[in-house]
């Protein structure tokens, strides 16, 4: 029950979520018209995850150095840095695996 909390949480409080789950849809539909191979599913369906995964840690970590101080600090913006480079790492990694797998099957 705690997860489903936090993910509703996530949905309610964070715009990303809506972008990544558009982002999810939209993939989705591109995999089914292009008839995409179970291979090339399996790969999506890993690296859109860790982009979810990456942005609900990211989301985490950044409530936690909130929590820690309201004030601004060198230190947490490190951390909160480092946390949004994970889910921009994440996402690039989804979007050459998903330009590898479109591009040639669209153009």
């Amino acid at each position: 029950g705690f997860a489903f909390e936090g993910l509703f949480s996530f949905f309610r409080n964070e715009a990303n979520a809506w972008i990544h789950l558009a982002s999810t849809l939209i993939v989705a539909a591109l995999s089914l018209y292009c008839k995409l191979s179970s291979n090339e599913i399996v790969s999506l369906v890993i690296v859109t995850g860790f982009v979810w995964v990456a942005e609900l840690f990211n989301t985490a970590i950044e409530r936690v150095m909130d929590f820690v101080s309201a004030q601004r600090h060198p230190g947490i913006k490190i951390i909160k840095d480092l946390a949004a480079g994970a889910v921009l790492l994440a996402a690039v990694t989804a979007v050459i695996t998903g330009a590898i797998i479109f591009i040639p099957k669209l153009f």
